[in-house]
């Protein structure tokens, strides 16, 4: 039966193929007396083993395929598995209960399942409901002697239809069988969104009802671009599909011919395409596609991914690694990010009812700062490898940016006092906060770049998370309201003679480039697998003309649909870029 179903535009691209539905195996469980304790705690035990092993092979094949930031969630599933908290929660239920563990772990999950529920105003604990229902799964299906189905097993092209796609069967998929994605549940900003994305499989989520609406091998046409999905199409849709593929995969041959070209626009202005990194293991993905530059590696993933606080030298190595594997190219490392939705177990942190707001990123780095310096001399060490930027995030006032860099500059000095070889670096700081983007111009004189961070200066600008789906209509980029703070800073930057770059979302999405082109933005900074693609668009821009569209946008709109509607007039067929 024909079906118009609409979701979430999740991943881009048209595809048309057969419906494979992705069910979850039978994980019912009955909860039943025991008589030995020790052999059942030995059970529980013995398939918490076997669901870390499983989790660290499943993160091992989503580092190589995907890149260490979308493999980051694994590491997370890992130490819940490995939490003693929960694992002691579990033990006592099996004691107490004189249960099985299967439904010890089933009250367990459930309690701590509503605990996190409670949480509201807490998008980071929200999302770990996913992560916790995903670890008791895997866990449960060992306890049961079920196996879990694989999307790696696939051996045909098909459309996968699910009710939700978990971020552990999204990276064992083969993308050569997996056409696209369709899901009941889900969000553009989820775990398995973002990973359709670094597979580059076109994804609908959030439809609701497509399990319910359509059945295995159905013949389905799913835009990841507008979010639609139509079941039974017609002959002349399906042929208008298929060339959409065809155009598509075109495409991508003629995006691999500009991994060793300049970005320049069509009127000959340079432009800066720079990648954002999280790991070392993230280099051949920065090379492959042609990046300029690296304009934001995160280094909390290294911390993240310990079990302690890494030394200097274990620092220091990383970052050697990656300034020296990508020279000549210039490194912006930004310190430590940590806080808000990532905090570090091991630093003891007390819970903040807000901690976006809270003690995080540059704020954490001075009120720890064994820490920081320890961290800053080993990018130091690193600078004389290769071209190094040093990066502060989260910069509110000019004391704290004066602080961090008095530090950087006293550890600086002890190490030339002890002729450690090092490079020129420069030291520039995140315009994320808008208290900072209102005083870029007084910041401007005091540091060496600016780099413009639209995830969270977008969100504190609107008051609006964009993890939370009752307020994510808030979280609009193209606002003029953020658009002119962009302005304002690039302004700031240019007039004091420093580069100004944007390492948020924002850099990578085609509706705002031509409009940053024509703000003056230097240096875009995204994830690498949409560099080519930016760089293909920006070949077709011309900047002279894009000025008068900024100055427009900036100053005769009210809304984000009038500057969408704005650039889709000035750039026609903008969106197919998309």
């Amino acid at each position: 039966m024909r079906a118009m179903l609409k979701g979430i535009a999740a991943s881009d691209g048209v595809v048309c193929g057969h419906v494979f539905r992705y069910s979850e195996p039978d994980l019912s469980i009955t909860k039943r007396s025991i008589t030995n304790l020790d052999h059942e705690l030995n059970r529980f035990h013995q398939a918490l083993e076997a669901a870390v092993s499983e989790v660290e092979m499943i993160k091992t094949r989503a580092t190589k395929n995907l890149g260490a930031d979308s493999a980051q969630v694994f590491s997370a599933h890992i130490a819940m598995l490995q939490d003693p908290e929960f694992i002691k929660s579990v033990e006592d239920e099996i004691a107490r209960q004189r249960c099985n563990a299967e439904a010890a772990l089933a009250t367990v999950v459930t309690d701590y399942g509503a605990s996190l529920a409670k949480l509201t105003d807490n998008p980071y604990m929200q999302e770990r409901i996913t992560d916790l229902h995903d670890i008791s799964k895997r866990v449960t299906a060992h306890l049961l002697g079920i196996k879990l189905p694989d999307l790696a097993l696939l051996d045909r092209p098909v459309i996968v239809v699910t009710h939700d796609l978990i971020p552990s069967d999204t990276v064992s998929v083969d993308a050569k069988y997996i056409l696209g994605f369709v899901t009941d549940l889900g969000g553009r900003t989820s775990h398995s969104s973002i990973l359709a994305r670094s597979l580059n499989i076109p994804a609908v989520v959030g439809t609701q009802t497509a399990t319910a609406d359509l059945a295995t091998d159905e013949m389905v046409i799913i835009n990841g671009t507008t979010g639609s999905v139509i079941s039974e199409p017609t002959a002349a849709e399906i042929a208008t599909a298929k060339q959409a593929m065809a155009d598509r995969q075109a495409n991508r041959v003629r995006l691999a011919k500009l991994r060793h070209h300049q970005t320049v626009t069509k009127d000959g202005i340079g432009v800066t395409l720079a990648a954002n990194m999280g790991t070392a293991n993230d280099i051949p993905s920065v090379l492959d596609n042609g990046a300029e530059a690296v304009g934001l590696m995160r280094t909390e993933f290294l911390y993240m991914d310990a079990e302690r606080v890494p030394t200097e030298d274990e620092q220091f190595a990383i970052y050697r690694q990656v300034v020296s594997a990508l020279a000549p190219r210039p490194v912006v490392i930004r310190t430590l990010d940590i806080g808000g939705d990532k905090p570090l177990p091991y630093l003891h942190q007390a819970p903040e009812a807000n901690p976006f707001m809270g003690e995080r990123a540059i704020r954490q780095s001075l009120a720890h700062q064994p820490l920081f310096r320890s961290q800053l001399r080993a990018l130091i060490r690193a600078s004389a490898y290769g071209h190094l930027r040093i990066m502060f995030p989260m910069i509110a006032t000019l004391d704290e940016f004066r602080q961090a860099k008095a530090i950087y500059d006293d550890e600086r000095s002890k190490l030339t006092t002890a002729q450690v070889p090092m490079g020129k670096i420069d030291v520039g700081m995140m315009v994320e906060v808008p208290a900072a983007a209102m005083l870029a111009d007084r910041f401007a004189q005091e540091v060496d770049f600016m780099s413009i961070g639209t995830n969270d200066l977008i969100g504190y600008a609107m008051a609006a998370d964009r993890t939370n789906q009752d307020v994510a209509y808030l979280y609009q980029p193209y606002h003029p309201a953020v658009l002119r703070l962009v302005d304002r800073i690039v302004r700031a930057g240019h007039a004091a003679g420093i580069p100004v770059a944007m390492c948020g979302e924002m850099a990578g999405d085609p509706i705002a480039v031509p409009i940053l082109l024509g703000i003056g933005l230097d240096e875009f900074s995204m994830g690498a697998g949409s560099i080519l693609k930016t760089r293909q668009l920006m070949g077709t821009l011309n900047v002279h003309e894009l000025q008068s569209l900024a100055d427009t946008v900036l100053n005769s709109t009210s809304t984000s649909q009038e500057v969408i509607t704005m650039v889709q007039a000035a750039v026609p067929g903008i969106l197919d870029v998309r």
